[in-house]
């Protein structure tokens, strides 16, 4: 039956015949969640890994800092390059799930990226769930390069320890990415663009001034800065302690921020 004969067949009330399922080949149909969670996630992941920005803010520049605080003596007075190396996993993470994520997408809103995947059938918490996945990529990446780095440095740490800092790590990239989503997902790209590194380098520069003036454990009200927070955290748990502050400070930034993503995330703009 032809599209034309069909549509004269529905205006004038006839029963159209029905088919048996298998009849026509193939037998289109929605893919299931877990299928296509998998599919947008090792998209978006394959994405990030190629992206050069991407790989300088997340790997270059916090590998670099782990060098330069081993060969210049600018850790020694609070506790050499033992007490770095969590701020640069902090800087790390900051830089995958904040930075990262807030710039490519809010460039991915501009240019109609995420319209276009919305209009190819694809759910929209299937494509959030993807860019959650490509950054938890990048941070097993980060996990791999910078941790193989600090081990060659010197850094020793009990295998509970280490368990104990990628959970604390997790959490920290769960709340810098609702954060990078809100933004990236709620103001233009090129205000995102200019804020997002401005955000990058006052975190920065806040959790440099900390270790440098007081150490990153016991740091009190600074805890309410995402940053501080996940570095505190990253010591105390490498020290053999539960990070208990810091880790609350972590829930409450993922929660505060998951919030905000999903009220005012738009996939336009």
């Amino acid at each position: 039956m032809t599209d034309a004969s069909q549509s004269d067949a529905v205006m004038h009330g006839q029963v159209l015949p029905s088919f048996a399922p298998g009849t026509f080949t193939p037998d289109a149909k929605a893919s299931s969640i877990s299928t296509m969670i998998t599919a947008q996630g090792a998209m978006e992941a394959k994405l990030m890994l190629r992206h050069g920005e991407q790989q300088l803010l997340s790997i270059i520049i916090p590998l670099g800092l782990l060098i330069a605080f081993r060969v210049f003596p600018i850790t020694d007075s609070f506790g050499g390059i033992d007490a770095a190396i969590p701020m640069v996993f902090a800087v790390a993470a900051t830089s995958a799930g904040f930075t990262g994520q807030a710039i490519a997408v809010a460039f991915d809103r501009r240019y109609g990226a995420l319209k276009r995947s919305g209009a190819s059938g694809v759910p929209a918490w299937a494509i959030i769930a993807g860019k959650i996945i490509a950054v938890f990529a990048m941070v097993c990446l980060q996990v791999i390069v910078l941790g193989t780095a600090s081990f060659l440095l010197g850094f020793r740490a009990p295998v509970s320890g280490i368990l104990l800092a990628f959970v604390v790590l997790l959490l920290g990239v769960a709340a810098f990415t609702a954060l990078g989503l809100t933004l990236g997902g709620s103001l233009s790209a090129e205000i995102v663009l200019a804020l997002s590194n401005l955000i990058w380098f006052i975190l920065l520069a806040i959790v440099g001034w900390t270790l440098y003036s007081q150490g990153l454990i016991d740091v009190g009200w600074l805890n309410l800065i995402p940053s501080v927070a996940l570095a505190s955290g990253l010591v105390e748990a490498l020290a053999g302690s539960f990070p208990t502050i810091p880790f609350l400070a972590l829930i409450l930034w993922a929660i505060v921020a998951s919030f905000a993503a999903s009220k005012w995330f738009r996939f336009e703009g």
